[in-house]
């Protein structure tokens, strides 16, 4: 049997959600979770917490670009993505989420938004962004455009284009399991069990079938 779900079920009406849509916590899709970084305007890194991502290929396989959906137009990102047309996808291991997420506290524009949570800059190679020098793999990407998906909406999609890539020698056979790439998972919720609070996990992938060779 199957339950369908197109309108908030009465007793998830009163979740807690933050501004994200109930059905996030019903699907409960996993989506790769990493630090986007810039320079602000006064030359101080700015780093940013993101998920809700894709990366794709264009222009018949010659171009690979990371898909930003859901980036909010008042915050420090959005205005310096704006100014500088680049910026730096890292990556962390889970032994750095903490440091990570202390970006989110120390979101102030006046200050090093990297230094201030414990992590160290390094110099992008091809754009003028800063990389974190303790994240296993840093992406530069310049900006190629920008979307709303609702016409007015504060939040807008963002593509950019992947320019070079950084690659820590010990994660070259893999970026999965322990070390590897984590995943933001909203709690899953039982739609006919519900009687609380959702919370979000940090998840990692570990393969269980080897499907296809290249």
């Amino acid at each position: 049997m199957k339950y369908e779900y197109f309108e908030t079920p009465e007793n998830m009406k009163g979740l807690e959600a933050w501004g994200f849509n109930w059905l996030e916590f019903v699907t409960s899709i996993p989506s790769p979770m990493f630090l986007v970084t810039t320079y602000k305007s006064n030359g101080q890194p700015n780093a940013c917490m993101q998920s809700w991502a894709t990366f794709t290929t264009a222009d018949k396989g010659s171009r690979f670009f990371v898909l930003l959906t859901s980036v909010n137009k008042g915050g420090h990102l959005y205005k310096t993505l704006q100014e500088k047309e680049c910026a730096v996808v890292n990556f962390m291991s889970v032994d750095l989420y903490e440091k990570a997420m202390a970006t989110i506290k120390n979101n102030q524009w006046e200050v090093d938004e990297l230094a201030e949570s414990g992590l160290t800059t390094e110099k992008a190679k091809k754009v003028n962004a800063p990389m974190v020098k303790e994240c296993f793999m840093n992406i530069e990407c310049k900006f190629a455009w920008e979307k709303e998906i609702v016409p007015g909406d504060d939040h807008v999609m963002v593509c950019l284009e992947v320019v070079n890539v950084h690659l820590d020698e010990t994660y070259l056979d893999s970026r999965i399991e322990e070390k590897g790439i984590i995943y933001n998972i909203h709690h899953p919720i039982n739609p006919e069990k519900f009687a609380g609070k959702a919370h979000d996990y940090v998840g990692i992938v570990k393969p269980i079938l080897d499907v296809a060779e290249y």
